[in-house]
């Protein structure tokens, strides 16, 4: 046989969910070492192979364990104090292209690890302030992480907390500002620089250019500078800054832009004569962000109602473990309430809030709005199997998402099987009721999820194997039997003979 057949049998066995531990251990050997790297990678594993990954020899095996989004991450612990500052670091920060959109947060050990470490590894590849540069940007900490280093002993780890500054409490804020270790106080001071005016106008002009939105967007501002805000028309920061003096307040509620008004109109801190104002405005975008919920309002339901409006329902943005603090997000009364609102931006809401209770879950799944549907989908546990599908065979960008998730459906997809799409077409060849897997497709990948298709038998898996067409697929198959993927890596690795 070819060396090409013996390539796919190989990346075949490697992903076959039927092959034992000790035939995916042999695949780590160093004659299919690239091969075991994107084993380990990018397929759910074995303890023993876990193991074996974690104990093996070559750092780029390790290196692809790091990054495994299947693997529970407790297991990955061991990676966090490697040798390799390589390894860690991709533990620290997976490799852009095994990131997916739903960001899965490191176990608190795993984070103190790589915030702890003396030095970056044995291989001096890496210095130990890089990998905990890689982790912070990776956004596998979660704000809970922060909150709890705030009161931890060792004063470094409460400097650390700081990184999230705005997202402590008020008392934890309080207490680092008067802190016994008088560079906690330091730092603390230095954090706090974003809620005073004075300061915030000093430091503005030394920042980058593309800080000056956020700052004005975030920051307590003062007179001077929110005066050069209205002469300079860069108002729009204005608007939405929880900081902005009321009496700016009423001056962007009459700005000329409807976009601005607009912004304006969602704030939770208007005052009844503006609130009576801007119901009149004559931009239905105005009046209809003021209409979005009653009043009282909180900046919790605001920052909530701003992250559906003027986003797509995929629109790409990361999904990150919902902040457990509450007095950070909305009650769950408000999300029910938003479930079956009349406007579609708030029903969009609710369906973005992975808690939502399931009755309501199935009532959105039915719901008119493509967006409310698709938001569903892509971030709550309990959405349908049905709605999940549908999903797939809409929006081709988030297929590799929505295919990970514990209920999409793993049967019912036979229906597919004529779709002109080969994407969709591979993911109704897969399914084991499906009487007569099209091994002899024209598109590659459906050939490769038929052959794989487990109601094939070992003895049709035969030809199959045979051929370049369908070798990757057969290969893969659980129907294999355990001591033909053993024969085929005796083959391959030549540890009995070509």
């Amino acid at each position: 046989m070819s060396d090409s057949l013996h390539e796919l049998w190989l990346r075949g066995v490697a992903f076959n969910p039927a092959a034992p531990s000790d035939v995916l251990i042999r695949l780590m050997d160093e004659a299919a070492v690239e091969l075991g790297q994107l084993m380990c990678k990018d397929r759910d594993l074995p303890d023993a192979v876990i193991d074996a990954a974690l104990r093996h020899p070559e750092w780029r095996i390790r290196g692809a364990l790091a990054g495994n989004q299947h693997v529970d991450p407790s297991r990955l612990a061991p990676l966090a104090t490697d040798p390799s500052g390589l390894v860690r670091a991709r533990l620290a920060h997976p490799r852009p292209r095994s990131w997916p959109r739903r960001v899965r947060p490191l176990p608190d050990d795993i984070i103190l690890a790589l915030l702890t470490a003396r030095d970056g590894g044995e291989d001096g590849k890496l210095t130990a302030n890089e990998i905990i540069s890689e982790l912070d940007s990776s956004r596998q900490m979660p704000l809970s992480f922060f909150r709890s280093l705030a009161d931890y002993e060792d004063p470094a780890l409460r400097i650390r907390a700081m990184w999230r500054w705005e997202s402590l409490t008020p008392a934890q804020r309080a207490r680092l500002l008067d802190d016994p270790d008088p560079e906690v106080r330091e730092a603390a001071q230095d954090r706090n620089w974003k809620l005073d005016p004075e300061r915030v106008e000093a430091e503005l002009p030394s920042l980058r250019p593309g800080s000056r939105p956020y700052v004005l967007d975030t920051c307590a501002l003062s007179p001077a500078l929110v005066e050069q805000c209205f002469a300079d028309d860069t108002v729009q920061p204005l608007a939405r800054n929880p900081h902005t003096p009321a009496d700016a307040v009423a001056r962007l509620a009459r700005h000329p832009e409807a976009k601005v008004r607009e912004l304006v109109a969602a704030r939770p801190d208007l005052g009844p004569d503006l609130v009576a104002e801007l119901g009149e405005d004559p931009s239905e975008d105005v009046r209809m962000r003021l209409r979005l919920h009653p009043f009282p309002r909180t900046w919790a339901e605001y920052k909530v109602i701003d992250l559906v409006v003027g986003h797509c329902a995929g629109c790409g943005c990361p999904i990150t473990e919902p902040d457990p603090d509450p007095a950070t997000v909305p009650t769950p009364d408000w999300f029910a309430a938003c479930a079956v609102s009349r406007e579609v931006v708030l029903r969009r809401v609710a369906a973005s809030w992975s808690r939502l209770p399931a009755e309501l879950v199935r009532t959105l799944a039915q719901d008119d709005d493509e967006g409310v549907r698709v938001r569903l989908a892509l971030n709550h546990p309990l959405a349908p199997p049905d709605l999940l599908l549908d999903t797939f065979v809409s929006r081709p960008k988030d297929r590799a998402d929505l295919v990970t998730l514990s209920g999409f459906p793993r049967t019912g997809r036979t229906h597919l099987i004529d779709h002109p799409d080969p994407e969709v077409r591979a993911l109704a060849a897969a399914d084991p009721a499906l009487p007569d897997p099209p091994v002899d497709d024209p598109d590659e990948q459906v050939r490769r999820a038929a052959a794989a298709n487990p109601i094939l038998t070992p003895e049709a898996l035969e030809p199959l194997l045979a051929s370049p067409r369908t070798a990757e697929g057969a290969a893969a198959n659980p129907s294999l039997p355990v001591s033909r993927m053993r024969a085929l890596l005796d083959r391959c690795l030549h540890q009995v003979g070509a």
